[in-house]
């Protein structure tokens, strides 16, 4: 681990210093004191009864995706909130109307409601909450390959409606029907949310996405095409509506190690970072990266120290509010996955987890006065808010993760040289450099 951290400090002070403009404003962190936040959102039940220890302290936060109410974290799914319209493909059927426009908005919301008030506690604590609906787009053109049957079950539903129209005209109108029956119960579904239980960010899982899955080509970038973003510039009312976005950058084993993994996710957090400005508001809505400890459609291998360097490492160092690590009910299920976890969590992420958000903290306090995060002053570089093992030590001690140490002058220039301040609202900060003078002491 020491000599990771040590070849991204030393980048960092040969990396040039790029101009950037003021960074609009930001919601202040949930947690207060932690720029960036790790949460633990995975089902443990089955280590639990194995009585395999799980060392989670290194998170400010630890949450299951299972149907527990009073979270930091709730996460609904499709079959948790309302009345979704959607088709499944595998048993050919259609459930509460197929498509957004069959469906009964008016029973949908009122069952929401019942739900919200079910899962989420009426007091005033700050949490998130995660809609996670991923059975079709709300814009037509982006409901491809098996989302497609969409269009067409869009397109048979307008025939009924108007036999009479060519088929130019029905294509229209189904897209038009789909997209604003789309809309209207994304609209709608959120806003409940929102009205009911505002002190909690609402968003969508996935949403705003890059499409940025050409990893295979000679010559990628990462970058989001032309077309993404302006697509994603079509949904400003969704953008309006939430008060966070959870973009995913999980990770497939083909790019295990790979130099283009950093390309994939710093692009997906910055489209991220470039639609949460996008609104008319006093300041940006937070960003949660969900990522995983295992790579994709496997259960045994965990993420590399790389790896973790360039997807927890690049959200943090992009200006990122925190980083979800979410898990599914049969990635650990069994002894040795459970044993697996244990020792990867212990050896490996907590380490890396604490020195990452101990980092934020720190940079806050020594370049930004407390009150706003550090942020890339270009974000295409590899700049990174970590903690030189040389001057730190990650201890654990008395239930949570301490990093002790003191900053040496050099790595505080390479912070000024390559970091801005993205300032909270409500509060004045400034990119201006303060030296420690004694040792510092950081509980994550």
């Amino acid at each position: 681990m020491a000599s990771a951290f040590l070849s991204c400090v030393a980048l960092c002070i040969i990396c040039p210093v790029f101009l950037v403009t003021a960074l609009p404003l930001t919601e202040p962190p949930l947690i207060h004191g932690h720029p960036f936040v790790a949460i633990w959102n995975a089902p443990t039940d089955e280590c639990k009864q194995l009585e395999i220890p799980l060392d989670t302290a290194a998170f400010q936060a630890v949450t299951t995706p299972a149907a527990l109410p009073g979270q930091f974290l709730t996460i609904f799914y499709e079959d948790r909130l309302g009345l979704y319209p959607k088709v499944d493909i595998t048993k050919r059927r259609r459930y509460k109307g197929g498509v957004p426009q069959n469906g009964n908005l008016t029973e949908h919301l009122a069952k929401a409601q019942r739900q919200i008030n079910n899962y989420i506690s009426q007091d005033s604590s700050p949490g998130l909450v995660v809609i996670d609906w991923e059975s079709w787009r709300p814009l037509w053109d982006l409901n491809w390959g098996s989302k497609r049957i969409y269009q067409k079950l869009s397109i048979a539903h307008a025939l009924q409606m108007a036999p009479f129209l060519t088929s130019k005209q029905i294509s229209k109108l189904a897209k038009n029907q789909f997209e604003l029956a789309g809309r209207r119960f994304m609209e709608k579904t959120i806003s409940l949310g929102i009205g009911n239980r505002p002190s909690r960010r609402w968003g969508f899982y996935l949403f705003p996405d890059c499409y940025n899955y050409g990893w295979g080509n000679a010559n990628y970038s990462g970058r989001c095409s032309k077309g993404t973003v302006k697509q994603n510039n079509k949904m400003m009312w969704l953008w309006q509506r939430s008060t966070a976005l959870f973009p995913s950058v999980y990770l497939h084993m083909s790019l295990r190690n790979s130099p283009r993994v950093a390309l994939y996710v710093r692009n997906r957090v910055q489209e991220a970072l470039r639609v949460a400005a996008l609104p008319k508001r006093p300041y940006t809505v937070p960003i949660y990266i969900y990522s995983r400890p295992l790579y994709r459609d496997q259960t045994e291998q965990f993420e590399t120290q790389t790896d973790l360097v360039n997807t927890v490492g690049e959200s943090a160092a992009l200006g990122a509010s925190g980083v979800i690590m979410w898990g599914g009910s049969k990635d650990y299920n069994n002894k040795a996955t459970c044993q697996s976890l244990s020792e990867f969590l212990t050896s490996t992420f907590n380490p890396y987890i604490a020195n990452v958000t101990a980092a934020a903290m720190l940079c806050s306090e020594v370049l930004c006065q407390g009150n706003g995060r550090c942020v890339r002053k270009n974000y295409n570089s590899s700049n990174y808010l970590h903690l030189n093992p040389i001057y730190f030590h990650i201890l654990r001690a008395g239930g949570k993760y301490v990093a002790v140490g003191l900053p040496s002058a050099s790595d505080l220039k390479a912070w000024a040289e390559n970091f801005t301040c993205q300032c909270y609202a409500g509060w004045r900060c400034s990119p201006k450099l303060q030296q420690p003078t004694s040792i510092k002491v950081i509980t994550v």
